[in-house]
């Protein structure tokens, strides 16, 4: 068996990854041994300004007025969204709601008039029918409802059930409230049918568009009068 010691690196040898090794000195100054000094402009090391100014990566950098960095109007895809700084759109469900509620309101007053000129006809008996009587009633309805709608929201864009669950009716082109002419037209193209055939189906598809329309969830009423409607 040899008996011969074991040998050790020397003193002065690194070929030990167990060793502990001395601790690097920072260059005079300070900072760490790794950094390289910036340019003498400042910023980071790695960017290299192009000849002339400009993005460091090429390209010409957008002006005052040239709008988002993917280029069209200030909206930076192709225009200014029409709802910008504009509040939300107005939930559909509410706007169901609501609709119920200008409804039952009309709906009284519609029933109050007809009692009081005879145009009212209750009898569901086929061959007791007044036909005449039961299409006054329906157009005593689509006239009070398009007065109605067309009154309340050229004034303040709200009818009293849009007022109660904080919406309004309001351009799309602007915010603004819409004129006379342009409610009258968007209350016609929704009410005028109840005069004649489907009531209550045509109010439901009409409405109900603004569950599927995108992205200004519009009914068609909204749509032939450019209008949305908002939260307040």
């Amino acid at each position: 068996m040899s008996t011969e010691p074991p040998r050790y690196p020397p003193p002065g040898d690194d070929s030990d990854p167990f060793r502990k090794q001395p601790p690097r000195q920072p260059p005079p100054g300070g900072g760490s041994p790794y950094d390289t000094p910036p340019p003498s402009g400042g910023g980071s090391p790695y960017d290299t300004p192009p000849p002339g100014g400009g993005a460091p990566y090429g390209g010409t950098p957008p002006g005052p007025g040239d709008g988002g960095p993917y280029g069209g109007g200030p909206g930076g895809y192709g225009g200014q969204d029409p709802l910008a700084g504009m509040p939300p759109l107005a939930d559909s469900g509410k706007r169901v709601l609501a609709r119920i509620i200008d409804m039952i309101l009309v709906g009284i007053v519609v029933g109050l008039l007809s009692w009081a000129f005879g145009t009212s006809e209750y009898d569901i008996d086929p061959d007791e029918v007044n036909t005449g009587r039961s299409f006054g009633q329906s157009l005593l309805a689509a006239v009070l409802y398009i007065a109605y709608d067309t009154y309340m929201i050229s004034r303040t864009g709200q009818t009293l059930g849009k007022k109660w669950l904080g919406m309004r009716v309001a351009n799309l082109n602007d915010g603004a409230t819409p004129s006379m002419q342009t409610t009258l037209a968007r209350s016609a193209v929704l009410w005028l049918p109840f005069a004649f055939c489907c009531a209550c189906v045509w109010t439901a598809i009409c409405g109900g568009w603004s569950f599927f329309d995108k992205p200004y969830k519009q009914g068609l009423h909204d749509k032939a009068a450019k209008t949305v409607v908002v939260s307040t």
